[in-house]
């Protein structure tokens, strides 16, 4: 038999319950769902970084920020092109290497952005092809396609409808929550699955593949057609769950984020008020899109799925995630920054091996960075380097006793009951701990509780080691 293909399939800022495998009620998402029934399941999978660029290099390195050094969404801590990575890994096997949309391995020049035109992108474009890039069809994240020229947005200017979602992206009345304007099958998400469906049905199943298929959504600006709205069931869509009162500290992390002037992305959205500032309608709007753009993005994954099982047959690994979680109201906030939560950090992750049919749950803790080994695992090769471990089908491995999550001055790591969060802001570090058995919501910080000091002391351990790591 002739080595499987790979085809590694991101969501950008996809909670893990926006699934109908993992209990949404929302929405159903059948796509995805097959791919759950016929594949591994895994409860307890975690990023390792709440930004996408950190995250998303993690992924392709298989190694934490601290040691790959793209820790940043922010600063130009890149990859080098001469470090092995995921694309040069499996190419070096024989591979075609194929990347259709959003990439994000290096910052994006928000200094530059105008809301007049959209700029020119060729370095960057230059850039990820020196990853080991055979093939790349660019839409590298909704709001970076109106502010700089990849290819969705030349085609989406082609069709004339560029302009009218710069305005809608750059409108600040809107607050990030909008509908898309143009028609439902110009949406970046639904122009990234057809383009991958395209380039999977043109390659010659001889060869083996690699494909990383990348949408933008459900990441904001939460923008999806009206035309997806119906297929979400607004009496499930809910405001989201927060405790009065859980930011009124000043020492909690995300103190600003609520009461203004900052903090979070979603308090950037409201002009310095803080997240507070939304009412129950914008939360249930904001949610109603979010639901739809994933109805959106699961209609996308079963056309890539159709295109595979006719094209490519069974002997393919298919993997599904997301670089990260959102927090959708929840704690009233939105967005990721500095994010220790489970919202952010618990993400899905589905894992169909080659030939499988039937699937298994997987209640032991894994990380994203087990996502390289286990496509090499496939490929016929290792990369001794990476931080994590091949999932094996059926069991996956025997988990890990920490999960961690990192960033730029941040860092996350939990034994699975508790949770010690650490984050810097204008030069002060701010410390939050939790007891995920006790209160699965996280709303009370547990960091001066006598009674948690054990715990919080053993995995405070790694902060001074690892967080120096993470700062500038």
């Amino acid at each position: 038999m002739s080595r499987p293909h790979i085809v590694l399939i991101t969501a950008d800022q996809l909670r893990k319950d926006a699934l109908g495998w993992y209990g949404c009620e929302a929405i159903q998402t059948p796509n995805l769902d097959r791919l759950a029934t016929t594949g591994d399941r895994y409860d307890r999978a975690y990023a390792v970084s709440p930004w996408c660029m950190p995250s998303r290099s993690s992924i392709v390195t298989g190694q934490y920020p601290h040691v790959h050094r793209a820790y940043s969404n922010f600063r130009d801590n890149r990859l080098d092109p001469d470090r092995p990575n995921l694309y040069t890994l499996v190419r070096d096997q024989g591979y075609t290497t194929a990347h259709i949309g959003k990439c994000h391995f290096a910052p994006v020049p928000y200094g530059q952005t105008r809301p007049d035109r959209t700029l020119p992108y060729e370095a960057f474009r230059a850039y990820y092809e020196s990853l080991g890039i055979n093939h790349l069809v660019l839409q590298d994240d909704k709001q970076v396609s109106v502010w700089f020229s990849d290819d969705y947005s030349q085609d989406l200017e082609a069709a004339g409808y560029l302009e009218a979602y710069r305005a809608a992206v750059w409108n600040r009345d809107y607050r990030k929550v909008f509908p898309f304007p143009a028609p439902a099958e110009w949406h970046p998400d639904a122009w990234v699955g057809r383009r991958a469906a395209e380039y999977i049905e043109a390659h010659d199943a001889a060869e083996p593949l690699f494909m990383w298929l990348s949408f933008s959504g459900p990441h904001f600006p939460f923008d999806a057609p009206d035309a997806c709205l119906d297929r979400v069931d607004a009496s499930r869509v809910g405001e989201g769950t927060w405790v009065e009162g859980e930011f009124d500290s000043p020492d909690r992390i995300h103190h600003a984020s609520y009461h203004g002037p900052g903090g979070i992305e979603g308090a950037g959205a409201t002009g310095g008020e803080g997240t507070s500032a939304y009412g129950a309608d914008y939360w249930r709007e904001l949610r109603m899109r979010y639901f739809a753009n994933v109805a959106l993005i699961d209609d996308e994954v079963g056309r890539v799925l159709d295109a595979i099982e006719r094209r490519l047959g069974e002997n393919v690994l298919v993997i599904f995630t997301a670089d990260h979680g959102e927090m959708l109201g929840n704690h009233r906030l939105w967005g990721k920054h500095n994010c220790g939560y489970e919202d952010v950090l618990n993400v899905p992750l589905l894992v169909r091996h080659p030939g499988q049919r039937n699937g298994t749950s997987i209640e032991t803790r894994v990380m994203l960075t087990d996502v390289l080994p286990t496509c090499l695992a496939v490929a016929g090769t290792a990369f001794p380097a990476a931080s994590g471990r091949p999932l094996e089908q059926g069991r996956g491995h025997d988990g890990y006793r920490y999960t961690i999550a990192e960033g730029e001055g941040f860092l996350a790591i939990s034994d699975g009951r508790a949770k010690y969060i650490v984050a810097t802001r204008d030069g002060a570090r701010y410390r939050e701990a939790f007891d995920l058995v006790v209160d699965p919501g996280e709303s009370r910080n547990v960091i001066d509780d006598p009674g948690c000091a054990t715990a919080v002391s053993a995995l405070r351990q790694a902060e001074d080691l690892m967080l120096d790591a993470l700062l500038p």
